[in-house]
């Protein structure tokens, strides 16, 4: 069964750092585009990076662009996500997904397996 664990959430305070992971289980992703998405309450889900296969291609949210860094070691099937200078509007649920293609992908209909996700809250 295929599995993606987010960890690595919190609460912190605005200016500082958090380092997400995405641990994947039950099959290699090695050749997959693996992406970053968060989610508040009553808004839809929103994208926030994206990778390629291999990490030569990355996209990010016009929001965190600058700030966040997304990541990835194949022979640890995981992807990471470097946070920093987290803002209070940074405050989601972030799940990690991947897609069936190698490249990188924006829209939440476009992966097929996701995490159940991990909360980070920013304080002001």
């Amino acid at each position: 069964q295929v599995q993606l664990v987010e960890s690595g959430g919190g609460f912190v305070q605005a200016g500082n750092s958090l380092r997400l992971s995405c641990a994947a289980s039950g099959r290699s992703f090695a050749n997959n585009g693996m992406g970053w998405f968060r989610q508040v309450p009553g808004k839809e889900r929103e994208f926030v990076a994206g990778i390629s296969w291999n990490g030569d291609d990355t996209m990010y949210a016009d929001s965190v662009k600058g700030r966040f860094t997304i990541s990835r070691d194949n022979a640890k099937n995981t992807v990471y996500l470097q946070m920093n200078s987290l803002k209070p509007g940074d405050t989601a649920v972030y799940r990690c997904a991947a897609t069936s293609v190698s490249g990188v992908l924006i829209q939440a209909w476009q992966y097929d397996d996701w995490g159940r996700g991990t909360q980070v809250t920013v304080s002001s």
